[in-house]
């Protein structure tokens, strides 16, 4: 069990599997983007073997993120191998463009839930906010997923102040008409950008249910998961609708959770640098698991109390969001 100075109790990790995306929001990376080598990259198999010895160090739920990790060429076969290790859940991040290909696999190697991003329904507002995505791509993707039955698939809408906070009931109607989730976040400062300011386009998740109480009846749901989604439901729907707070309502003491980026670094918090080189142990002791988990065990005592994000300074962390694995 992981038990960081805290006592919080690390039961869940993201696992990035690339860096790399067809897509490229404003929010996440910056338009002309170079991308790690591949040698720089865990391996399939690294991957496997990291996931392998957080679950015998008791992670009980694994979520696959990028990037957008359906571009990994050979990605089925991660998660095919870890559905097979005992979690309670196997989940994955998706910007949805790759899922009418993939969603029958991913459904059969054990992925009970996904979430897939969608900051807009106009087709116009879509292009611009990811600058090489079309819409009816990720449409395409929702009804695939819902096709093949997964458990619960769930949106992920960051919101800007200017660009598409007017938006929001819509996405709000368009999951209770669908049977949906959806999680409105709060965009976080990772990496230097030039598309916008992102203290202008600050919208707070109270300034979003403000927004969402002028057309629908919100009620707050008591049961939470273990990701920091916080949510409400409309009456007479089961959609639950989320709101992810990194800025307005910190959520840190709650915090159940790692990750891994794409190079292999284990990265304690998002907000924060403190991390651990789990490739370099890797590949300077292959087939060594214990002294891997050894090294995850040490590195959890250094995960930090909580971030300090601060929207009118330069960025403290200069990693984009798709380096660092949503």
């Amino acid at each position: 069990m992981l038990i960081d100075a805290f006592d919080r109790k690390i039961d869940y990790i993201r696992l990035s599997v690339t860096d790399r995306c067809d897509f490229r929001c404003v929010y996440c990376m910056s338009e002309d983007m170079t991308f790690m080598p591949r040698a720089q990259v865990l391996s399939l198999e690294e991957l496997t073997e990291i996931g392998t010895a957080f679950v015998e160090l008791g992670v009980s739920k694994i979520r696959i993120t990028g990037g957008e990790p359906l571009v990994r060429k050979g990605v089925t076969q991660v998660f095919e191998q870890l559905g097979q290790l005992p979690l309670k859940e196997l989940t994955l991040t998706t910007n949805g463009s790759q899922l009418p290909k993939y969603a029958a696999a991913l459904k059969a190697a054990g992925v009970k839930r996904i979430n897939i991003s969608l900051d807009t329904l106009d087709p116009i507002k879509f292009r611009e906010l990811t600058r090489t995505g079309e819409l009816q791509q990720v449409l395409d993707g929702i009804k695939a997923a819902q096709d093949v039955g997964f458990e619960r698939i769930k949106l992920n809408a960051v919101i800007l102040k200017n660009r598409n906070a007017a938006e929001v009931p819509d996405l709000v109607q368009f999951v209770l008409d669908n049977q949906l989730d959806i999680s409105f976040i709060e965009e976080m400062p990772l990496g230097s950008i030039v598309e916008h300011s992102r203290a202008l386009e600050f919208c707070s998740s109270a300034d979003l249910r403000e927004i969402i109480g002028q057309k629908f009846i919100l009620e707050p749901l008591q049961a939470q998961t273990a990701g920091p989604s916080r949510y409400w439901q409309v009456p007479g729907y089961n959609s639950r609708i989320g709101f992810i707070s990194p800025h307005s309502e910190n959520f840190c003491a709650s915090c159940n959770r790692v990750r891994v980026s794409a190079e292999g670094k284990l990265l304690l918090c998002l907000g924060n640098e403190h991390a651990a080189d789990l490739k370099a142990i890797l590949r300077a002791h292959p087939g060594d698991r214990e002294r891997l988990k050894a090294a995850i065990v040490q590195a959890i005592t250094i995960k930090p109390e909580r971030h300090h994000f601060d929207l009118n300074s330069e960025p403290q962390i200069v990693r984009f969001m798709s380096s660092t694995g949503g």
